[in-house]
């Protein structure tokens, strides 16, 4: 029996998309802070989603009325579910017999978001940087039990539990409710999420800058030109000086910002989609002197923290366990002189990757308003525990894993170490899937996951 307490549920609305899937919007009260349950609540946003009876005399059966639910645990953090119809496995799920759960985890989408303005509301900046700390993966998972509990009040207890699928940072809110709440979950399904164990992120991202390095070669090598593009684009920036030159968005476009469009190196076409931009931005200059406003708004949706603050002051405590952060992206990266952003004119200057630096919180608009909030979660050292390895070594939850060699997010190593210490945890192990495999990859890594599943190992 669960320790939590089911969530209120506050609304419900169903709806028919397309003629074949009934979507309903759920809005739950859930406590902000579980430890003090009584303190208040936030408002938590879900849509479910199952196939249509389409038949003549629907069936009215406890069986077809009962699904078995499946809770999708998306990427981020901070970033929120999108409508059912709009994921490209919703309807693979519903053929297997699941309904489906979309939760905007609490923070994102509908479930209380964190703004530059919602957070102005609790408070200064002191206030606001301990509120954010209700928003990591214990809180979290411990809304999801409140969230099944609900859902599955009439059900009989064999029917209670479900299924999790995470994506990424949803892979590492499922690692936590392995740890925490075990008895919730029937299976667990994970894609490039499973969480590295460690209680502080510097040794993630020396990691993670070598596959970045790894990324950049392959990016120099598909289109060396593009080192004197890259050049080209950094001399006329560096000619403004850091913070000159305007985007869309009104932040900043500098040589530091520039280089963070690396983030997309480790996607399946994120090659291509840097190379565009580059040779966009290259024409300009040799062409008009400046950059157009169409090569701004790329470079700005390219970058789009903005609208993400949550991601960027959150980041780097998703692997913290009674450390501080401290910035560790960007005191790991001086480790790392290939990074230096004034090498030798004879050597390409490199992208960062998903990584969080703490000049992004000067250079782009919305993340200046939260700078010193920021900057106060990065040095806060009290951060409990978001996995309990006793509890991973002893798991009876079927636990079936897709994790990407090539990954540049997830380090591969540190997620295999996870992987052996979750008792029976199956892994589905490839080097021709990027860490988006789920979204560009989705019939070949899903269907191996389900093969991990229906096939005996002997």
């Amino acid at each position: 029996m669960s320790s939590v307490a089911p969530a209120k549920v506050v609304s419900q609305r169903s709806y028919l998309v397309g003629g074949k899937l009934n979507v309903t919007e759920h809005f739950f009260d859930v406590p902000k802070d579980y430890s003090k349950p009584d303190s208040g609540t936030i408002r938590v946003f879900a849509r479910s989603v199952r196939k249509r009876d389409t038949a003549i005399v629907p069936e009215t059966s406890k069986d077809k009325e009962q699904l078995p639910w499946m809770c999708y645990l998306q990427g981020g953090p901070g970033m929120s579910c999108r409508a059912p119809q709009n994921y490209n496995f919703t309807q693979t799920i519903l053929d297997r017999g699941y309904q489906l759960l979309y939760m905007d985890q609490r923070g994102t989408g509908m479930s209380t978001p964190i703004t530059a303005s919602t957070l102005g509301m609790r408070g200064g900046n002191e206030t606001q940087a301990k509120y954010l700390k209700y928003f990591r993966a214990d809180s979290i998972v411990k809304d999801c039990e409140a969230i099944r509990q609900s859902l599955t009040v009439d059900y009989p207890d064999e029917k209670k539990k479900w299924s999790i699928v995470g994506q990424s940072y949803g892979g590492f809110c499922s690692v936590t409710y392995l740890s925490f709440h075990p008895e919730g979950l029937r299976e667990s399904f994970m894609f490039g999420g499973l969480q590295p164990l460690v209680g502080s992120p510097d040794d993630v991202y020396r990691r993670l800058y070598k596959k970045v390095i790894e990324r950049n070669e392959a990016y120099y090598a598909k289109f060396p030109e593009d080192v004197a593009r890259v050049k080209t684009i950094m001399k006329y920036l560096s000619r403004f000086g850091d913070g000159k030159i305007k985007l869309p968005s009104e932040g900043t476009l500098s040589r530091r910002r520039f280089r963070q469009i690396g983030i997309m190196l480790g996607f399946h076409g994120g090659v291509d989609t840097v190379h565009d931009i580059v040779l966009q931005a290259a024409y300009d200059v040799e062409s008009f002197g400046h950059l157009t406003r169409a090569t701004l708004s790329a470079i700005d949706q390219a970058t789009s923290f903005d609208d993400h603050i949550f991601y960027a002051i959150m980041h780097e405590p998703i692997y913290c366990n009674g450390n501080a952060p401290n910035w560790s992206a960007d005191r790991i990266m001086s480790e790392y002189p290939v990074f230096n952003l004034d090498r030798d004119d004879n050597e390409p200057i490199y992208f960062t990757g998903e990584m969080i630096y703490p000049s992004m919180f000067e250079d782009y608009s919305e993340l200046r308003k939260v700078q010193d909030t920021a900057n106060r979660v990065a040095a806060d050292s009290e951060w409990p525990a978001l996995f309990d390895e006793q509890q991973l070594a002893k798991n009876e939850v079927p636990v079936y894993a897709a994790s990407y060699m090539e990954d540049m997010y997830v380090d591969y190593d540190l997620g295999m170490e996870t992987a052996r210490k979750i008792k029976g945890c199956k892994v589905f192990s490839t080097n021709v899937m990027f860490h988006d495999a789920m979204r560009s990859r989705m019939d070949e890594v899903l269907k191996a996951l389900f093969a991990l599943r229906d096939d005996e190992i002997n």
